[in-house]
């Protein structure tokens, strides 16, 4: 189980460090050329990737991982209601933020055993 959540976080971090981060800290073209499509003025990319970096530097650290989880979470909820007022597709654009949390909690809970006790699954039953 720890194992597999290293696995989904080791995807999720590399994904956002390779397709989000660098393109914006880099200042790629089509970082501000996705950003404008989608209704943000220019000069964006550059502190949404700091905020993204930020967010995924907690994740990695055991530590800050909670914290690091929940920027994140604000971050894509963000960007789906960005994906919702660009009026863009549901299951490729709007939803694909919430895959990437799914990645990110669905590791963060496989790992680590504090996050468990709080969030627990239950198996459903007929018994309360």
């Amino acid at each position: 189980m720890i194992w597999t959540g290293r696995v989904l976080s080791v995807f999720f971090v590399l994904f956002m460090l390779g397709a989000s981060v660098a393109p914006k800290l880099l200042g790629m073209a089509v970082a501000e050329q996705t950003l404008a499509a989608l209704g943000w003025p220019h000069g964006y990319a550059l502190m949404i990737g700091l905020i993204e970096l930020a967010g995924t530097v907690l994740y990695i650290i055991p530590a800050t991982s909670l914290l690091g989880a929940i920027i994140m979470t604000g971050l894509f909820g963000g960007a789906i209601a960005t994906q919702v007022r660009a009026e863009s597709p549901l299951f490729s654009h709007i939803l694909f933020s919430f895959y990437l949390a799914a990645f990110m909690w669905g590791g963060l809970w496989l790992r680590d055993a504090r996050i468990r006790s709080i969030l627990p699954f239950r198996r459903m039953t007929g018994e309360n």
